[in-house]
């Protein structure tokens, strides 16, 4: 039994219109604006090997971003409950996409890089550990159909 329900919203808007919207797959850029209440708006894309502005975010950096900062709080959380003071945390996360050929493709993996420092050396053990804890809360990664894997540093 589901403990409680969320709903996201956004607005996505296509801006990339040249004047002659979609006449030809040349005519036009992949340029969106995302926008929620109360939050700045934020410029997207497409990659730019899909004829998008690689200045802007687009939808595979956006996934890769999702899961690294979804598995970054989990883990602060999980480090408060295991009694674990964390001084820093930076994580350089990448991922694998393939085309399949067709006109699509998927992420086959991703990889979060976490560096870690804790406050003493004692608390490194438990540090590690709770990235663990971290995945099995995280609600993006528990929303993928690929493998999430996790290369931890942690120090003091």
């Amino acid at each position: 039994m589901p403990l409680g329900d969320h709903r996201y919203a956004l607005t996505a808007t296509w801006t990339g219109n040249r004047g002659t919207g979609t006449s030809g797959y040349r005519d036009y850029a992949r340029d969106v604006t995302i926008s929620i209440d109360g939050k700045p708006e934020l410029l997207a894309s497409a990659d730019r090997p899909f004829r998008g502005d690689r200045s802007r975010w687009n939808p595979e950096d956006l996934l890769l971003a999702a899961l690294s900062e979804c598995h970054l709080l989990s883990y602060l959380h999980a480090c408060v409950t295991a009694g674990v003071v964390v001084t820093e945390y930076r994580d350089e996360a990448s991922g694998l996409m393939r085309e399949d050929g067709r006109g699509g493709g998927a992420f086959v993996e991703v990889t979060l890089r976490p560096h870690v420092r804790v406050a003493d050396p004692s608390m490194i053990e438990a540090a590690q550990q709770a990235h663990h804890q971290a995945n099995e809360w995280c609600f993006i990664a528990n929303s993928v159909n690929f493998p999430v894997l996790h290369e931890a540093v942690v120090t003091t």
